[in-house]
């Protein structure tokens, strides 16, 4: 009888440890709720990326996934938000191309430093930026715009959804490639850019391909160049500014998301394993895709060798057009 009680008590424990294992082990992550700091407001690829990841996430964890807005300063608030939390796993930074352009604009000036103050968790997805102008323009081509703003420098008016911006930058590194000169008008985000450039008090405009995909598709604006190495899925007809005479130009609009400086490998690798699972589930392939985004899901080495080759990259670009924020 004893021996029947010892084992029955036994079986007990075994099976609360069970539940325990399936519940969540005591020490490991996550235990509490995990925020995604996205460094913009509401709307936009960069939050679609983190309301994503907050759903499957939770479904995932068990514990509460949330997404915190917190823009301003040209993103330097969120991202110093993250830079400066507890390397604990519990607090993420979304993070596209702008990121490494930071340094470039601020110098002396940045609250952290781009490299050293994070941990890079995953290269999510990529979309390109287009080079649309009007559809009754007369550059229907880039080398047209080229031998335009050649001959005409400055004349050209180019928008974009702010200094700094991927779309910004796309055209100064344009224009540093070429040997042309356009003036830049910026404004605060991309619907006005794009209302501006139907106006007609802009001449061109590089954007995401969501933001001008459906004015491409109505035959309001045209679209002569993508930015990437290859064509942009939705916009096979376009061809790439590389294959329209300027070889070498390549702009990746990434996407992705980084922790704290500090936060244990272990963490950083399991957040980078979910994350990986659900970029590959078909319907987030279907969902990013719609959107003009393609899925890359990269292990936080490529991420990491990413951030560290476009931050020399930019802040070359930003050296040479002289631009200059306060």
């Amino acid at each position: 009888m004893k021996n029947i009680s010892i084992f029955l008590a036994g079986a007990c424990v075994a099976l609360a440890a069970g539940g325990t294992a399936l519940a969540g082990t005591p020490g490991a992550y996550p235990e509490k709720q995990v925020r995604i700091v996205v460094p913009y407001p509401p709307g936009g690829f960069n939050d679609t990326l983190a309301r994503t990841a907050s759903e499957y996430l939770t479904k995932q964890w068990g514990e509460a996934v949330v997404v915190e807005n917190k823009p301003g300063g040209n993103t330097l608030i969120g991202n110093s938000t993250v830079a400066k939390a507890a390397p604990d796993g519990y607090t993420l930074l979304i993070t596209p191309l702008p990121f490494s352009a930071l340094p470039g604009l601020y110098r002396d000036k940045m609250p952290y430093d781009a490299i050293n103050s994070f941990e890079p968790v995953i290269w999510a997805g990529s979309t390109q930026n287009i080079l649309t102008v009007r559809a009754d323009s007369p550059f229907k081509t880039v080398q047209s715009l080229i031998d335009y703003a050649r001959k005409h420098p400055g004349e050209v008016n180019y928008g974009s959804t702010g200094s700094g911006s991927s779309n910004h930058l796309s055209m100064e590194l344009f224009l540093d490639m070429t040997g042309t000169k356009m003036t830049h008008i910026p404004y605060k985000g991309s619907a006005p850019a794009v209302t501006a450039l139907l106006a007609g008090d802009i001449d061109a405009l590089f954007d995401n391909v969501p933001n001008v995909y459906p004015n491409i598709k109505a035959g309001k604006l045209a679209g002569i160049a993508s930015t990437g190495a290859k064509r942009a899925p939705l916009l096979p007809e376009v061809p790439t500014v590389a294959e329209s005479g300027v070889p070498g130009y390549e702009v990746n609009v990434w996407f992705g998301i980084q922790a704290p400086a500090g936060t244990p490998p272990n963490i950083i690798a399991k957040v980078n394993k979910d994350l990986v699972q659900m970029l590959r589930e078909p319907a987030i392939v279907q969902k990013f895709g719609s959107q003009g985004v393609e899925v890359v899901a990269s292990s936080p080495e490529r991420f990491k060798a990413l951030v560290a080759s476009e931050v020399p990259k930019w802040t070359g670009v930003i050296d040479r057009a002289g631009i200059k924020l306060e």
